[in-house]
């Protein structure tokens, strides 16, 4: 059994709390959390005693692991001092907003003996998975072009917080909906070489009113676009184009196969809890079963061009993705 504690109570970390209950392997003990008054209830429920103290957390020696759902700037201090204190740590995304900043992380929890899972959970889609699988067995031919978009109108809904503050979620629609496409087309490319990215700011808000366009280069010469809008209802497609035919993936459980001369051919997989998933897999590696399926490279390259996109859109001009972290 791996005894863990959750830090940081909000939509995203109950989610967590909920989907764990799957796992036989985790046991969800207590939480951090500074409204603990807020917080009573869903503790009471769950069974969880609630500290405003993280440092509470790592010096009890009874908690092997720690699922961060906080602030991302919180992160790096937060995943420093669990792996100081010989905890595995379970980080949601984004780790950081910078490359130099999630290799710091990842250092610490190697040194310490600990893993370091990052919670990318639409990794775990099963059409993304289908997608993968297609993309590597070369059913499509030499890949050219892949397309993605990532929209989920959270800036009608959000008045205040880190998703509206430039310094926390720079790039508009891109540290928040945008990085999972970002990182989707990573685990089908690797790295990427170059990013030319534009924000289209039409209103400041709130709420903000604006959209985020990438043109990606990827160093194995494969071309991408990625676009993420704040305001409009949640859409997302990762389309992969080949020289024998193309593979668009449409939600969680859709893809569209093309071939030419062939009528599209649309399947759907099984739905499944993608949190528990990613749970289960965090309970493999820390058991030493598999590493997590999410590997620190992967991490670093999704990071590296996020920073490049962000100068793009400053510069208004093409960032070389090694340029951008130096």
């Amino acid at each position: 059994m791996i005894n863990c504690a959750i830090a940081g109570l909000g939509r995203w970390g109950r989610a967590l709390v909920e989907a764990a209950q799957s796992e036989p392997r985790l046991r969800i003990v207590r939480a951090v959390e500074p409204d603990a008054n807020s917080a009573a209830s869903f503790c009471e429920a769950h069974g969880l005693s609630v500290t405003a103290s993280l440092d509470d957390v790592l010096a009890d020696p009874r908690i092997d692991a720690v699922l961060l759902a906080t602030p991302h700037s919180l992160h790096k201090g937060q995943v420093i001092a669990a792996a100081g204190a010989g905890k595995q740590v379970f980080c949601e995304k984004p780790l950081a907003l910078r490359r130099a900043d999630a290799a710091e992380m990842f250092a610490a929890c190697r040194s310490a003996g600990a893993v370091l899972a990052v919670g990318h959970n639409r990794r775990f889609w099963p059409s993304m998975r289908a997608l993968r699988t297609i993309t590597a067995s070369g059913e499509l031919g030499t890949i050219l072009h892949v397309e993605g978009h990532n929209s989920n109108e959270n800036s009608q809904s959000i008045t205040q917080g880190w998703r509206l503050s430039p310094e926390e979620s720079p790039g508009g629609g891109l540290t928040g909906a945008g990085l999972h496409v970002l990182d989707g087309f990573v685990s089908l490319l690797g790295p990427a070489r170059q990013v030319y990215a534009r924000l289209s700011a039409r209103e400041a808000g709130p709420p903000p009113l604006d959209t985020a366009t990438l043109a990606i280069e990827f160093v194995n010469g494969v071309s991408a676009t990625l676009a993420t809008i704040r305001a409009t209802p949640f859409y997302w497609r990762v389309h992969v184009f080949g020289t024998k035919g193309s593979a668009e993936v449409l939600d969680e459980q859709t893809m569209v196969l093309r071939r030419s001369g062939e009528a599209p051919a649309t399947t759907r997989y099984p739905a499944i809890d993608t949190l528990a998933a990613e749970l289960a897999a965090f309970a493999d590696a820390v058991e030493g079963k598999q590493p997590f399926p999410v590997p620190e490279a992967d991490v670093l390259a999704t990071l590296a061009a996020f920073e490049a996109a962000l100068q793009s859109m400053s510069s208004g001009h093409p960032v070389a993705c090694h340029m951008a972290c130096q």
